[in-house]
């Protein structure tokens, strides 16, 4: 019987090169389910998010001390990753999501 976990995938500061932040474990497939992204700081920022190489959110602009909501459904396979990186280190991911084993 598989095993399902709901589970914070990854809580991490932007980079601003694209940045590896959550890769699905072997033997385990992923659903994402929400995106959080948070910009700190009292400038506007851009983010970009990729899932499995893919581009999600293309150069999107975030206000400054503002929030993006993403509620999404999307599967990852084993080994897939979800990458992102922002135009400033102020902008925060938050990726939350069920790992099945």
């Amino acid at each position: 019987m598989a095993t399902v976990t709901s589970k914070a995938l990854a809580r991490i500061a932007a980079a601003t090169s694209s940045t590896t932040l959550y890769t699905v474990p072997a033997s385990t497939t992923a659903v994402i389910t929400n995106i959080v992204i948070a910009n700190t700081a009292a400038t506007a920022a851009t983010y970009e998010l990729l899932l499995d190489d893919v581009v999600l959110a293309k150069t999107v602009a975030i206000a400054a001390n503002d929030t993006v909501v993403l509620d999404i459904r999307q599967v990852l396979a084993t080994t897939k990753t979800i990458k992102g990186l922002a135009s400033a280190v102020t902008v925060m991911f938050h990726i939350s999501g069920v790992e099945i084993a």
